[in-house]
């Protein structure tokens, strides 16, 4: 017997291979064994058998054996599922977990050591809650899909409804898989859940793992002891057995989705997996996205709702437009605000500041011949930061802010716009005895930093902290009670479909930071201009944006209403991109005509940001009803004419 295989390292060409006489003749479709490569061994996907001698140039050695790997019936029919509907082959999918694949085979099967628990808090869940457990609990024990929408709003508790779940699957002796959107929210997770869970070992996977921890879960699952698994998007592609039950906390979170290719979206594949594995999953969400309310109209998916805190009140809200003519100290700090604050650091209580850009200001334009300082590998313009240094968040190219313009040697510039950094200066001289933190991703990039910025503000020693969207999800801080938004309707201006109910999102998940423990609670929201979704600031309203929204989307026919494909292209060369984007575009239009597919067919168009790190990208969208009749379309096409670079990625989130 002979089988293909696929390197795990990056060798793009398939081998051949002869099976040894010894190995079981059950078929090793899907399965990763050690093969000889020159003078070494590596790791390889066997993708292909056949009993006739292939024809082929290399020598055909033996294979020495196959790695231990956890008995997960499922994951070979879930990883080749999952790379169909992204387009790649299984192999890209199984290198993402490279650093368990490529370790050396585990010698010893005994039991793991178990790492230190501590009691659990005892919670009284409360009627709403209880519900949820009550209909999800049976269909772990009994196993059946079922997709379950949990509409809760900040700070009613969903985090109780998750440990319930969690529990009873470890008492059945299953594992329990938590997604988080982001790591920093991971690893505050994974802290909590460890000190309340009793008798359940947690385990986390993602980038913010130590390799010591990533080989205990590794030796966890090849032991088949029951585990609760925390990361992002690894651990969707990790063979797991005896998978109980997924959940998805804050699910409308664009941070699901990958930003490099393939683009997999972890929320997608959550689901996809479930349906596999035929288990629960749980989607959670003060703001859930309107694909899933969508799927829960539409689909028949179950739906819950915790109307209220666990305890305080939902906060005031109070919008403030910054083009009134009022007088100021500043222009980003509103009178009201000001007041807010000097208010609450009278009462020693604490105040959240959101801004959702990092930096000091967003450009410098020369106020001569209004040059922009731009980054000369991607199209975005430099951000300044408090250093006085020039940055681009994409590619980190910097330099010093020079004196003069490089074009007119003028030496005056303006400097637009406001971020993180300059926030916390502005602040600093309006309330010069207050302790004042940032948070965003400079901090971090930087975890011992980011987790002491946290454990001091949980612990009441910072008085106000200015933070970017990575503060606006998930954390519980007893002493907040002001949350002031600086410029609110600032990502409404993107030309991107969902635009208003990511901003809304983002809104009502930041102000909702305020009054965990508090009956007295304020929100003040700044924005330049009105907008609609402003009317649905109070989380209450929320399932009415929806039906707003909803009838917009229908209209113009784009998600969830419809589905959208991305097709990327990329190339270091703008006009080979623009040339050959055209090309492919009017080939689909061709292929889908030919088809009879009711599919349309939009761009090339050039992006926002249309070069990163000197590479080019153009973008073309497919609309159509029926995900099946775009990948359909998609492998029509012969790539091979093309120089650039193709992507394909089925419903972008941004």
């Amino acid at each position: 017997m002979f089988i293909q295989v696929k390197l795990l390292n990056g060798f793009s060409e398939a081998l051949w291979y002869k099976k040894p006489d010894n190995w079981q003749p059950a078929s090793l479709l899907g399965t990763i064994i050690r093969v000889p490569l020159r003078n070494q061994f590596v790791s390889a996907l066997v993708v292909s058998e056949q009993i006739k001698i292939p024809t082929t140039r290399f020598i055909i050695k033996e294979a020495t054996e196959i790695e231990p790997v956890p008995p997960d019936p499922f994951h070979s029919t879930f990883i080749k599922q999952l790379g169909a509907y992204y387009q790649v082959p299984a192999v890209t999918l199984l290198k993402r977990m490279r650093q368990f694949v490529h370790q050396k085979p585990v010698q010893n099967t005994a039991p793991t050591q178990e790492l230190p628990t501590h009691p659990s808090h005892a919670v009284t869940l409360t009627p709403e809650q209880q519900k949820v457990v009550d209909f999800i609990q049976p269909k772990i024990t009994d196993p059946f899909f079922s997709p379950t929408a949990l509409h809760g709003v900040t700070g009613s508790g969903k985090t109780e409804v998750y440990k319930a779940l969690i529990m009873h699957a470890i008492e059945q002796n299953k594992n329990a898989l938590l997604l988080l959107p982001e790591v920093t929210l991971a690893i505050e997770f994974e802290k909590r859940l460890r000190a309340e869970l009793q008798n359940v070992v947690v385990c986390s996977f993602h980038s913010g793992t130590t390799t010591k921890q990533k080989r205990l879960l590794w030796q966890r699952l090849l032991n088949q002891e029951p585990t609760l698994i925390i990361g992002v998007h690894l651990p969707i592609l990790l063979p797991i057995a005896n998978l109980g039950i997924i959940i998805i906390d804050e699910e409308h979170e664009v941070g699901y989705q990958e930003k490099k290719h393939p683009k997999i979206n972890s929320k997608e594949a959550a689901l996809l997996r479930a349906y596999v594995h035929k288990i629960p999953i749980l989607l959670g969400s003060a703001t859930p996205s309107l694909s899933t309310l969508y799927s829960v109209k539409k689909r028949n998916w179950n739906f819950f709702q915790l109307r209220e805190r666990f305890a305080g009140r939902l906060p005031n809200i109070k919008t403030v437009f910054l083009n009134d003519k009022k007088q100021r100290t500043n222009f980003w700090i509103s009178q009201e605000l000001r007041d807010a604050i000097k208010n609450r650091l009278s009462k020693k209580e604490q105040t959240i500041i959101f801004i959702n850009r990092r930096g000091f200001s967003f450009f410098v334009q020369c106020k001569s011949c209004n040059h922009i300082f731009e980054c000369p590998s991607c199209s975005v313009s430099l951000t300044l930061h408090s250093n006085n240094s020039l940055s681009c968040h994409y590619c980190s190219y910097a330099h010093h802010m020079p004196n003069k313009c490089p074009k007119c040697n003028e030496q005056e510039f303006l400097k637009k716009g406001i971020g993180t950094q300059q926030a916390v200066t502005i602040l600093e001289k309006m309330f010069p005895t207050a302790t004042i933190a940032r948070a965003d991703m400079d901090t971090t990039q930087r975890k011992k930093q980011w987790q002491q910025t946290m454990q001091d503000f949980h612990a009441g020693e910072i008085d106000i902290l200015v933070g970017t969207q990575t503060i606006t999800k998930g954390y519980h801080f007893p002493k907040v009670t002001l949350v002031g938004i600086l410029w609110a309707d600032l990502n409404l201006h993107f030309p991107i479909f969902n635009a208003a109910e990511t901003t809304l999102q983002q809104l009502i998940q930041v102000a909702g930071r305020a009054g965990r423990q508090s009956d007295d609670s304020l929100v003040i929201v700044q924005a330049m201009d009105d907008h609609g979704i402003f009317n649905y600031l109070d989380e209450t309203l929320y399932l009415k944006f929806y039906q707003n929204e909803i009838k917009t989307r229908e209209m113009i026919s784009y998600p969830p209403a419809q589905r959208l494909i991305e097709i990327e292209l990329k190339h270091p060369n703008e006009l080979i991109i623009e040339r050959e984007s055209h090309e492919l575009s009017i080939t689909l239009h061709h292929h889908a005509q030919r088809a009879q597919k009711s599919v349309k067919i939009l761009g090339p168009a050039k992006p926002p940001v249309h070069k990163i790190k000197n590479i080019f990208s153009r973008k073309i969208y497919v609309k159509c009803e029926q995900i099946q009749d775009a990948i359909t379309l998609y492998q029509s096409i012969d790539f091979k004419p093309y120089q650039s670079s193709i992507f394909f990625t089925p419903n972008p989130v941004t």
